[in-house]
């Protein structure tokens, strides 16, 4: 989500919608060669930077987006009586318009269009995309507003226009049989939609919605013979499916933005504001201060902790980052190094309950369950992920001979006693969500808590000003994952009118197949090229949208494989999450080295290293029925087998990619080449490949042990003695 910044000339620029971006420190500034670690954020971010608004424009937009904040909030005690889509098509006319006054264009316009600001101050060899982001709205993007909000108006214009308006009722009537007034209007919006999603993700989206209109549009000349033909649609068909259906625009990603996204997200900004953020990262700091893999530590930590408030992996490695790299850099950590570990945690931001990443709604929404379960489908998954990067930092520190560092930190049990009000609402909303209510219902009463409790601290308290900020940051913070929703319609529209999905799926299996008919090999290979797509379709397009796609293509092949609903969803939510520190993009590896200053490519593959995990883990909870335990589904004798084996596994990997036992010495070659077989075996949670694993696990142990005490060139014993 990207960090839009909204000012005006009488105070200071305020974070924008990153919940959970901290103050540095001085020399944690220092670090990052005096740039806000929130501007650095935003320049990471899968969302494009917005623009540096100030004066009347600022005050415009900030009322906007308040607005449009207490409408959702509105909207949950007391829904609309038209009903969702009702709702969704105002909250949709709110947010468009701002997109395309808050975010440049990023194209050079004539000198007569662009702005008065923009003509005095931009020079011939200033960046132009630094010039377009701290210059006002042009002439354009104000007209492109006022269409933005007459398109998504329309529906529910209540006068008759050419055939077409009269009210909300007579557009519905409509569908299937749109006038040309509805068609037009529908066209303007498509394509409005792709613009908004090109200022704020680039490209690459537009190009993929492009691609699925085309295939709708042109599917019918394929030949006939192939799997993916299909009779054809025409454009007034297409614009029916995406303007007037319940999978088009309107449908499930957009409302999930509009309910739940937009809803955390306001929480999360309001834990920000009252100081949530830095008390995580200091308490982090305070509960491992003693300890010689301190520094280590406390990044990781911190990233678990602040992803209670964060839902951006590049956010939260340049929030940790820029306060734990010059521990790190003290303790001796490589620059390459240390950035691997903080773009790991910062990632594990995404993947850690209670508030996952955007997609998770979406699998509660497609799923038909309550986010509560969807939590408990995360629970242990993130401990293991969490449990691999621990044992990584165990193990570096050990191998890098990293010392101890100093760390300006106070008693835990006394930061808790004072500060420890922060953990009450996230408590809240665990508590709310297994009372029965609802997901949104539950995260506004924890705001009201967090705002309450915000007054225990005199310096973070959320006076009024303060709270208008929180509320409009969360707003900010949901424009650019509100068009990538809306702009997902077109591609689930699409599929869901021609039949894709299945085809697609019945080609992936096929592909898999055709090696081998055996049952469990076919799943097998089908995840892996599933996992592999994945990772592909996430390189160049957001989260939310790499996981629609994935769910709508890929998800049909491993349902009609037997694998359960939530292992499916899970698998897909994974992976799409997993292309930020997926090379070559990884923007939270990108955001890392240019914290440490590492080199990028040595930074990506130590974050690889240390994300293992969150590879493998969703492959063992899909190839085998075991495997559903990760999940927490299946009874407690599933649940502490498939969690304890697969635990074994990740500690092997850790092993063999550190090249470290802890507590007994290095592994050579020979012993990382058996841990790596032992530890992808054991992820087959059946009993025979778990007995294979455990005694090629202990193989490997035992020829640690062996190097240990073998002799050195000198005589003596290897080095690596016990640390």
């Amino acid at each position: 989500m990207s960090a839009i910044r909204f000012t005006d000339d009488s105070g200071p620029e305020r974070p924008g919608a990153h919940a959970g971006v901290v103050e540095a420190a001085p020399e944690a500034r220092s670090s990052v060669a005096g740039v806000d670690p929130a501007e650095l954020a935003a320049q990471f971010e899968e969302e494009k930077p917005g623009r540096t608004l100030t004066g009347p424009v600022a005050v415009i937009l900030t009322a906007a987006t308040l607005a449009i904040a207490l409408f959702a909030l509105w909207q949950v005690f007391r829904p609309l009586a038209q009903g969702s889509k009702y709702y969704l098509i105002f909250f949709l006319a709110g947010v468009l318009p701002l997109v395309f006054l808050a975010y440049p264009a990023d194209l050079r316009l004539p000198r007569l269009l662009r702005p008065a600001t923009a003509r005095r101050g931009a020079t011939s060899d200033a960046p132009r995309t630094t010039a377009a982001r701290h210059s006002g709205p042009s002439r354009v993007d104000w007209a492109l507003a006022a269409v933005a909000l007459a398109g998504c108006l329309y529906p529910v214009l209540p006068i008759a226009l050419g055939g077409g308006g009269g009210g909300y009722d007579a557009f519905l009537d409509r569908q299937g049989l749109l006038v040309g007034v509805d068609v037009v209007f529908g066209t303007v919006l498509l394509l409005l939609l792709l613009e908004a999603c090109r200022r704020t993700t680039g490209w690459i989206l537009p190009a993929v919605c492009l691609v699925f209109l085309g295939y709708g549009y042109y599917g019918g000349l394929l030949p006939q013979t192939w799997a993916v033909a299909h009779a054809g649609l025409d454009f007034g068909q297409l614009v029916d499916a995406f303007y007037n259906s319940d999978s088009g625009f309107y449908g499930t990603p957009l409302d999930v933005a509009a309910t739940y996204i937009v809803l955390f997200t306001i929480y999360g900004a309001v834990l920000d504001i009252s100081g949530a953020g830095r008390f995580f990262v200091d308490l982090s700091a305070a509960a491992f201060r003693r300890s010689r893999t301190a520094a280590g530590r406390t990044a990781v930590a911190s990233g678990f902790l602040l992803g209670t408030v964060s839902g951006s992996g590049a956010a939260t490695t340049v929030s940790i980052g820029a306060v734990t790299w010059p521990i790190l850099r003290r303790a001796g950590y490589p620059a390459e190094r240390a950035g691997g570990m903080l773009a790991a945690a910062g990632v594990g931001a995404i993947l850690s309950p209670p508030t996952l990443g955007a997609a998770a709604f979406i699998i509660a929404e497609y799923l038909g369950v309550s986010y509560l379960q969807v939590l408990g489908w995360a629970m242990v998954p993130t401990v293991l992920y969490y449990l691999g990067i621990v044992l990584s930092v165990e193990i570096d520190a050990r191998r890098s001979g990293v010392r101890p560092a100093a760390m300006a930190a106070g008693s835990a049990w006394r930061l808790l006693a004072r500060s420890g009000y922060h953990f009450a609402s996230l408590f809240a909303i665990v508590g709310l969500l297994a009372l029965g209510l609802s997901a949104t219902r539950a995260v506004v009463l924890a705001t009201l808590l967090a705002i309450a409790l915000s007054f225990l601290d005199r310096a973070h308290r959320l006076t009024p000003p303060r709270l208008v900020a929180a509320l409009s940051s969360g707003v900010r913070g949901v424009l650019a994952v509100t068009v990538v929703c809306a702009a997902a319609g077109i591609i689930t529209a699409t599929t869901t009118k021609t039949g894709l999905g299945p085809q697609a799926a019945a080609l992936l299996v096929g592909a898999a197949s055709a090696v081998s008919s055996e049952p469990a090999v076919v799943l097998a290979l089908t995840a892996l090229l599933a996992a592999v797509a994945l990772s592909l379709l996430g390189l160049a397009i957001p989260v939310t949208a790499s996981f629609v796609i994935g769910w709508v293509i890929i998800g049909p092949a491993l349902l009609d494989l037997g694998v359960s609903a939530p292992a499916a969803a899970m698998f897909v939510f994974y992976f799409a999450v997993l292309s930020e520190v997926s090379p070559p993009t990884a923007l939270a590896a990108v955001a890392a080295a240019a914290i440490t200053g590492g080199r990028l490519v040595p930074t990506m593959w130590h974050t690889l290293r240390y994300a293992l995990p969150a590879y493998l883990i969703p492959l063992a909870f899909v190839i085998t029925p075991t495997g559903l335990g990760l999940l927490g589904i299946g009874g407690p004798q599933r649940i502490l087998v498939a969690t304890a084996v697969t635990a074994l596994g990740v500690a092997v990997l850790a092993v063999a990619a550190g090249g470290w036992l802890p507590g007994v010495g290095p592994a050579g070659v020979p012993e990382r080449l058996v841990g790596v077989a032992a530890g992808l075996t054991l992820l087959w949670l059946q009993p025979v490949p778990i007995a294979i694993g455990t005694v090629l696990a202990g193989a490997m142990a035992v020829g640690v042990f062996v190097r240990r005490g073998s002799p050195g060139p000198s005589g003596g014993t290897r080095a690596g003695s016990p640390a």
